[in-house]
């Protein structure tokens, strides 16, 4: 059985490579350079691996004692955050609320949603971040965030340490350009839309929103004709009101209608995408995380219909 590496030899290590000696990392630290020698020849006993070697007066690390000196690092710095929380547990502070979402749901979503629970609770610090589609799982898995508003494909993800709740199906509606002969109608069937050729943001995708609008088309019975691919949905209008295709984007990227564009609700299938909260499990019961949850829920129930300029 390999032994287990010990944290605070870790940070004698780390105190030695800062320091560039033995001896400066004995003064530093209140112990004797004996003292010191021990705790890092018991280490390279547990790491298996020579940590340093010599240089001149004094020592510099293997590329392992890097290794280890940088982890060490991390852990003291993960160590300062989990006792601040604590402090604030203890005392009922409520402290940081680290919250991470996507492009599109900071439009509809996540403004109204920070509103409501900063009128609830004024006295917490809000750690606010658009991050990329798939960044923020990593960044509440890492315990780098405790909220993130996420889009799921066809599961949800399951990771340790992770608590995943669905949030609200979002559907997409198709973007047509003003004049299209089916801008008169009020719901169309997507299977109407095999022949028309397309302005993609998400259909070439391998993430869950292509995923899903995959799994629509393959229920209509057809696969898009793709004209071009643009990366946001304010320039995909763009492309539909000169004519170039027509889209398909979620309710919440449609909060800003292009002028020259005229918004439809899709059915049979109904396209959605669905928009999940990923918690870290050590502070899902907290006050503070269940009242963002709440408004999280209540900004996504009360999202209403995409405004279109041309009714």
């Amino acid at each position: 059985m390999v032994p287990m590496l010990d944290a605070r030899r870790m940070q004698v290590l780390r105190a030695v490579v800062t320091s560039g000696s033995v001896s400066a990392a004995a003064s530093n630290l209140g112990y004797t350079p004996s003292a010191i020698s021990q705790q890092l020849s018991t280490l390279e006993r547990e790491a298996g691996i020579a940590l340093l070697e010599k240089a001149g007066r004094g020592v510099r690390p293997t590329p392992a004692g890097t290794l280890l000196a940088e982890r060490a690092a991390d852990l003291a710095e993960l160590l300062g955050r989990t006792e601040i929380e604590l402090a604030d547990l203890r005392a009922g502070r409520t402290g940081l609320l680290r919250v991470r979402f996507f492009h599109t749901a900071s439009v509809a979503l996540i403004p109204p949603a920070v509103a409501k629970f900063r009128a609830e609770r004024p006295e917490v610090r809000l750690d606010l971040k658009m991050v990329d589609d798939d960044g923020g799982l990593g960044e509440v898995a890492s315990g780098a965030a405790d909220i993130a508003v996420i889009v799921v494909g066809r599961e949800a993800p399951e990771l340790r340490g992770v608590r995943v709740l669905e949030l609200v199906r979002e559907p997409y509606h198709v973007v047509l350009p003003k004049g299209h002969p089916m801008c008169g109608e009020e719901r169309i069937d997507l299977a109407r839309l095999q022949d028309e050729e397309w302005v993609d943001t998400v259909m070439n995708s391998t993430g869950p929103c292509g995923e899903s609008l995959d799994d629509a088309f393959a229920s209509a019975g057809f696969k898009p004709k793709i004209a071009l691919c643009t990366d946001g949905g304010y320039s995909a209008q763009g492309f539909v009101a000169a004519g170039l295709g027509i889209a398909l984007l979620p309710r919440f990227a449609l909060d800003v209608v292009h002028p020259g564009v005229v918004v439809r609700s899709v059915g049979r299938p109904e396209p959605v995408r669905k928009v999940y909260v990923a918690v870290r499990e050590a502070v899902a019961e907290q006050p503070t995380t269940r009242t963002m949850l709440a408004a999280l829920a209540d900004a996504g129930a009360f999202a209403g219909p995409a405004q279109d300029p041309a009714g």
